[in-house]
């Protein structure tokens, strides 16, 4: 006949257990909320430029001044490297 574990072996091996569960319980409430914050920034950045057409133009106008200044900085550092 097997001899069953002894009861405080059982008792650390469930507890090892629900301490992993909850490690990982905690970890994906974390990326939960992180989710969570990222959609309500999403949904209030759509809020302001519908409420706002300026303001996508604003950022539109930007963005490409920015790939524009990005663009001559890579070709300025390709000519220092090339020195």
């Amino acid at each position: 006949m097997a001899e069953a574990e002894p009861r405080g072996e059982s008792r650390e091996n469930s507890m090892r257990k629900m301490q992993s569960c909850n490690r990982d319980l905690e970890k994906l409430l974390e990326e939960m909320e992180k989710i969570t914050v990222r959609a309500a920034w999403m949904s209030y950045n759509m809020v302001t430029i519908y409420t706002n057409p300026d303001l996508a133009n604003s950022m539109k106008h930007l963005e490409s001044a920015f790939l524009r200044c990005k663009e001559q900085l890579g070709r300025r550092w390709q000519e220092v490297l090339k020195e």
